[in-house]
């Protein structure tokens, strides 16, 4: 006897609560981990990064400002987190469902924000390895050339910069054209979902960013402006003296 069409699939594939709810998850296992627990291992992660990111950083150039201080403490984390957690879902993407390592259960709790990252979509694997690849270590890397201030720093950070920003604001389109001209929803109803996980912790990838972006800009306008005046100046003199 044939076996109905949607009868095979719902033995291949385990029922689960990610929006759209028809949307097909291959090997889907639930977390075994509670929330608060995944949530305490990510922020207490964050908070060591900071602290120890601090200590090093004072330790290397102790005459570091406030604010050059939170911008390391800044790159340093965002670039953890693209490098490892965002590394982490481009390598394991097609069986992330089924996963239960502390990374993977991450993924799958802030999945229900945006089920994409359980759906093997070709524009959040190509946006997160890109990030992966290119901003993770670009982060590392602006974070130590702040902590020498050297000067390729602003010229580094503007380059990360826009790429973390035209990311973000990409991830954001992607998923709001969707919603709203497809109607295509990938995140659950509950508010904790969409304006926690999915507007609030992806927000700081625009407006940090962004004041990065501005900073860059204004700093590297200034070092011209001096260049170029000193340079009038030299030909002045020059004249002068002829």
């Amino acid at each position: 006897m044939d076996i109905p069409e949607n009868i095979t699939k719902l033995t291949t594939q385990s029922i689960h609560s990610y929006y759209p709810l028809d949307c097909e998850i291959d090997g889907y296992a639930a977390n075994v981990w509670s929330v608060p627990a995944l949530l305490g291992v990510f922020f207490g992660i964050c908070i060591i990064l900071f602290s120890a990111t601090y200590v090093v950083a004072k330790s290397i150039n102790p005459q570091l400002r406030r604010n050059e201080l939170i911008t390391i403490m800044w790159f340093v984390l965002s670039g953890s987190i693209h490098l490892f957690f965002e590394g982490y879902y481009a390598v394991n993407y097609a069986t992330l469902g089924s996963k239960q390592t502390v990374f993977g259960q991450l993924w799958k709790e802030y999945a229900f924000s945006d089920s994409r990252y359980l759906t093997r979509n070709t524009f959040v694997l190509c946006t997160e390895t890109m990030t992966a690849v290119c901003w993770g270590p670009g982060c590392l890397l602006v974070a130590a050339l702040v902590t020498l201030r050297h000067p390729l720093r602003y010229s580094v950070q503007l380059v990360v910069s826009v790429g973390q920003f035209y990311g973000d604001a990409l991830y954001y389109a992607t998923s709001f054209f969707d919603h709203y001209m497809m109607g295509v929803s990938y995140s659950r109803p509950e508010a904790v979902y969409f304006w926690f996980y999915f507007i609030f912790m992806n927000f700081f990838w625009l407006v940090i960013p962004g004041i990065l972006i501005h900073q860059s800009i204004m700093e590297t306008a200034k070092a011209i402006s001096t260049v170029q005046r000193l340079e009038g100046s030299k030909s002045d003199y020059a004249c002068s003296e002829k």
